[in-house]
């Protein structure tokens, strides 16, 4: 999802870098908030994506990205306030994204494509009433959506403790001082 803005656009990614024969998936998220990226995690996954089709869910309120928490009140930027489109892309990025670089794409495999089902959006339309991200009639603002119940609190930890094989938050060659939103 992006803002579509040239220099503070707010952002989220749900990137699949693809795989080595034989080794998982891995999948990367990544948080823009006014302009600054570099929220990045990511996942081996346990099961192989091509075999049949999964749903995948951004869950995006003003009060969390899914488990990106609003800290807004401690000076740390929050994408709530511009619009997002949906895009959808395939890109070449093996100089990073296959184990950082050391799998190349193999181009004699191409055309590449990407196929979607069942695609839903369930939000509010643009333009919309400014109340659309405070009205407490939109589901994903009631009290219970404002974060994990305990039942999907295990399941995403069972992933974080599973398969996060990345987690900016615990980069220290690249965050030295941990970021602000990754403390407790």
């Amino acid at each position: 999802m992006n803002s579509d803005t040239d220099n503070v656009r707010d952002e989220l990614d749900f990137e699949f870098l693809g795989n080595r024969t034989g080794q998982p998936y891995s999948v990367q998220t990544n948080v823009y908030a006014h302009g600054k990226g570099d929220r990045e995690q990511r996942i081996n996954l346990w099961f192989d994506p091509s075999v049949e089709f999964h749903n995948y869910t951004i869950f995006w309120s003003p009060y969390q990205i899914l488990v990106y928490k609003n800290n807004e009140a401690k000076g740390i930027p929050f994408p709530k306030a511009q619009p997002m489109g949906v895009y959808s892309t395939l890109w070449e990025a093996d100089d990073w994204a296959t184990r950082g670089g050391l799998e190349k794409i193999d181009w004699s495999k191409a055309p590449f494509y990407a196929y979607y089902k069942d695609f839903d959006i369930e939000g509010c339309w643009v333009p919309g009433p400014a109340s659309c991200t405070t009205n407490m009639n939109n589901w994903w603002n009631a009290p219970a959506y404002r974060q994990l119940d305990a039942v999907q609190q295990r399941k995403y930890q069972w992933v974080r403790n599973n398969h996060m094989v990345y987690d900016y938050c615990t980069d220290k060659s690249r965050y030295p001082v941990t970021p602000p939103e990754c403390m407790a």
